[in-house]
């Protein structure tokens, strides 16, 4: 993680993915409070070590993009 980065989720207490820092790429104001941000595809590649694709593209939209724990929520984007 970049450490810029690591000082401004901390900063912000931002909330972290546990075991997707690789997909982490960002923060970003969501209504007056910073957020961490998340390439969608690194998440569910990262998924993709521990079982097949289908699985961790499933598993992804369930567990994680469907999960919401408070306004420090992070936020999960399609990067082209």
């Amino acid at each position: 993680m970049e450490e810029k980065l690591k000082e401004v989720l901390e900063e912000n207490d931002c909330l972290i993915a546990d075991g997707l820092d690789s997909a982490l790429i960002g923060v970003t104001d969501k209504g007056g409070v910073m957020v961490a941000v998340y390439d969608i595809a690194k998440c569910i590649n990262v998924f993709a070590k521990d079982m097949d694709e289908q699985d961790a593209v499933d598993y992804f939209y369930y567990n994680t993009l469907g999960s919401y724990v408070g306004e420090k929520t992070p936020v999960f984007i399609n990067t082209f």
